[in-house]
């Protein structure tokens, strides 16, 4: 029996494209200069995340409130500003009675 969730590609994309794809190649992404850091909050019987993702380029926040009904992500071209934005945010949701139970690189596993 198949896996109807496999995609069953019936042409080999690098062999299509390959020679069509190669001045592309200038625009490929160094991903050293990317950094990441993640707030777990506690207050009451609540749990809330911050993160934030900087790179030479922009930044990206996302903020996980469990009053909210979905993420909110915040996009910005600057990522000093960004990194300003998210220590005043875990400043406030510190006056405001949030717990910092965990502040450092991703979680995983």
């Amino acid at each position: 029996m198949s896996d109807p969730y496999k995609s069953e590609s019936e042409w080999d994309i690098d062999e299509e494209f390959d020679e069509d794809l190669i001045e592309f190649d200038e625009f490929e992404i160094d991903h050293d200069d990317v950094s990441m850091r993640t707030a777990v909050m506690q207050k009451n019987d609540m749990i809330a995340l911050l993160c934030i993702k900087t790179a030479s380029v922009g930044a990206a926040i996302c903020r996980v409130d469990p009053r909210e009904d979905r993420p909110a992500v915040q996009i910005y071209d600057d990522p000093t500003a960004a990194v300003e934005w998210f220590t005043k945010s875990l400043r406030t949701s510190r006056v405001n009675g949030w717990n910092v139970i965990y502040d450092g690189l991703p979680l995983q596993g």
